[in-house]
């Protein structure tokens, strides 16, 4: 699983330990040490971009109870796993029912670590496409529940949401899979019409001889088969909208029809004596060029412009390739649960691919591609082995991982005599002289932090010392941006 975590917390040893281990658990961190600058942060339309807080409940500024507390009454959904060196059950049972999705206890180790974050991501994806889901059967579907980064589809959104707040006729265009549908309801349940009835039709799926009759109509015995009265998909919609989707295929006679139905607000029953008053908002939508078709006389060029007042583009996916990844988790979440498979996450290799496919079948694709390795999946984790047809087309092996980026290399150090050298440690200066115990202590550290790559018991250990005034010597001694591998932060007293 991947991510983007903020960091929050007053004390740099800690917030050092807990980006080494995002990083190594291949999170993004954002590290941060104060409660002012999280919320400024997290106030933006996108969250700053931010998936999951890690947040210390005791800080100078502004603690971590005042900031769950900010981040409530300003709405703000982002899961937080809070950090505390006091575990006590009142202090964990307050910032439970403050909103924290889960808790740790300072100093956390990697494994606690990966699993809070894990699981509070996992259940907030969740939760949001349960939620989506919901709210799309129901018609309460709303732009807010359509997550994007990508500055394109922003843009869509906000025009999507300055003709939700008109009755001005919208036509949607966009590749087959973009998402129009979601769209068309997101703008119904924007608008003043939510809680009407939303009426979708597919209009390429009708057959020629029965669109009208669908769309507006029929009376019983108007032609062989109607047995029944048929109100039609306008009437069904009254005071509501109504979706004609992929409205370029509706055949030139449904077209003069549809056309009177705008201008004058009537129908026409087939088979009827009157026609039928109805109050309704159109939404259209196609995957084809209308203007075109209006070109080679297929479309009537007077509909078009009915249909096309308030056009909106909704950009194909490979323009927004900044959401594959966050799609590809929820639908991951979704498709897991619905299954009942114990998929949790996706390895980066196999992002890394998903978001070098170009998708000409756009998020439906996508979608789709995430439900087959779901079935597929043999392990907690998705791979590129669960992906074939996207590494076949891209000409990649499926059984192959994404290659590790080279370390930089280190720049040569000047030769030291051998004389002033204890196993690798340099303790006399140029002028001869002995260098000063803090220097050399300093050195001895550095070297053991990059020597045991970050491992906190070991490297006290091997020193000598205790893990608390380790942590002390890395603060008085400014050792706490050394570069090094993910900590190990078993607690100072389980250490030798």
């Amino acid at each position: 699983m991947s991510g983007t975590l903020l960091i929050v917390d007053d004390d740099a040893v800690q917030r050092r330990l807990l980006e080494a281990m995002a990083r190594r658990f291949g999170y993004e961190p954002i590290v941060m040490d104060g409660g002012e600058q999280a919320v400024e942060l997290l106030s933006q339309p996108d969250r700053g971009g931010v998936d999951l807080m890690l947040l210390d409940l005791v800080m100078p500024d502004l603690d971590g109870f005042a900031v769950l507390e900010r981040l409530k009454k300003a709405g703000i959904d982002v899961p937080v796993v809070v950090q505390t060196a006091n575990g006590s059950i009142d202090t964990i049972i307050s910032a439970m029912r403050a909103g924290a999705a889960d808790f740790v206890v300072k100093p956390v180790g990697p494994e606690r670590f990966q699993v809070s974050v894990r699981n509070a991501l996992r259940a907030r994806e969740l939760e949001g496409e349960v939620r989506r889901i919901g709210k799309r059967q129901s018609n309460r579907l709303s732009f807010d529940d359509i997550q994007t980064r990508s500055e394109t589809m922003q843009a869509a959104l906000h025009l999507g949401r300055r003709a939700a707040s008109s009755n001005i006729p919208v036509l949607l265009e966009g590749e087959t899979g973009t998402g129009k549908d979601v769209f068309a309801r997101a703008i119904h349940a924007s608008s003043e019409r939510a809680g009407k009835p939303f009426v979708a039709v597919n209009c390429g799926a009708i057959p020629a001889n029965l669109v009208e009759s669908v769309l507006f109509g029929h009376e019983r015995g108007a032609f062989t088969g109607a047995t029944e009265k048929h109100a039609g998909k306008f009437v069904e919609a009254h005071g509501g909208t109504l979706f004609l989707d992929e409205v370029g295929d509706l055949p030139p006679e449904a077209q003069v029809k549809l056309l009177r139905v705008l201008q004058d607000g009537e129908v026409d029953p087939v088979g009827g004596k009157k026609a039928v008053r109805v109050d309704i908002r159109v939404v259209s939508a196609t995957n084809q060029s209308l203007i075109d078709k209006v070109k080679q006389g297929s479309f009537r060029e007077d509909l078009y412009y009915r249909l096309g007042v308030f056009p909106v583009g909704i950009p194909p996916l490979r323009q927004r390739a900044s959401d594959i990844r966050m799609l590809a988790r929820l639908f991951l979440a979704r498709f897991a649960a619905e299954e009942g498979r114990p998929v949790r996450s996706i390895a980066p290799a196999a992002l890394a691919l998903l978001e070098n496919y170009p998708w000409p079948g756009n998020v439906r694709q996508l979608e789709n591609a995430v439900f087959r390795a779901v079935v597929l999946a043999e392990n907690s984790e998705l791979t590129t082995a669960e992906f074939p047809q996207i590494a076949s087309a891209l000409g990649v092996s499926s059984e192959l991982t994404m290659p590790a980026v080279p370390e930089p290399e280190k720049p040569a150090q000047p030769p030291v005599p051998a004389k002033n050298i204890v196993r690798g440690l340099a303790l006399t200066k140029p002028d001869g002289h002995v260098r000063p115990l803090e220097e050399i202590e300093r050195d001895v550290i550095s070297h053991a932090l990059n020597h045991y790559e970050g491992q906190m018991t070991e490297i006290a250990r091997r020193l000598g010392i205790g893990r608390s005034t380790l942590y002390r010597k890395l603060s008085d001694l400014n050792l706490t941006d050394t570069p090094c591998g993910a900590p190990d932060t078993t607690p100072p007293e389980a250490a030798a």
